[in-house]
């Protein structure tokens, strides 16, 4: 990244939060407004990092830091897995055979009986473009114009 592709991610991510924040106005349920609330602080997180990156940048060609380098490297590899979750996060540890969703407590997931044993995971299904609302345009023009993945998604049994 550069500086000047951190200065149009950042006027994008700023923009594209603005636009949530007045979506948000329209809302006409708890479900729809939270969301918008949790887009809204996944842009926030994005935009906390375009910054630390920007800054580190600016450290590393003023010669302020020696480790600036290996720092500015680890926090573009970060941002390049960024991902927004505005429903469900499911963590899957096969060799364990645990789960568990938004970071909550690990879940066992072997089941035994007389038959036999079963491993059954959760799966992740995409919210219909019903329940986004209005919310559904503005995710696709997100995604599409700063590569940032945002999963709207619900953990199901």
């Amino acid at each position: 990244m550069t500086t000047a592709q951190d200065l149009t991610l950042y006027t994008r991510l700023a923009g594209f939060r603005l636009v949530v924040l007045a979506n948000r106005l329209g809302c006409d349920s708890d479900f729809s407004r939270e969301l918008h609330d949790r887009l809204i602080d996944g842009l926030d997180a994005a935009i906390a990092r375009i910054q630390a990156i920007a800054a580190l940048e600016r450290m590393f060609l003023a010669g302020e830091d020696e480790f600036a380098a290996y720092r500015l490297e680890g926090e573009i590899a970060i941002f390049a897995r960024f991902a927004i979750d505005l429903v469900d996060d499911l963590e899957i540890d096969r060799d364990t055979q645990e789960f568990r969703v938004n970071g909550g407590d690990w879940t066992n997931a072997l089941a035994a009986d007389v038959g036999g044993v079963e491993v059954n995971y959760p799966e992740l299904v995409a919210l219909t473009p019903d329940e986004l609302g209005s919310l559904a345009p503005i995710i696709e023009d997100i995604m599409r114009e700063t590569g940032i993945r945002i999963n709207a998604v619900r953990a199901t049994r």
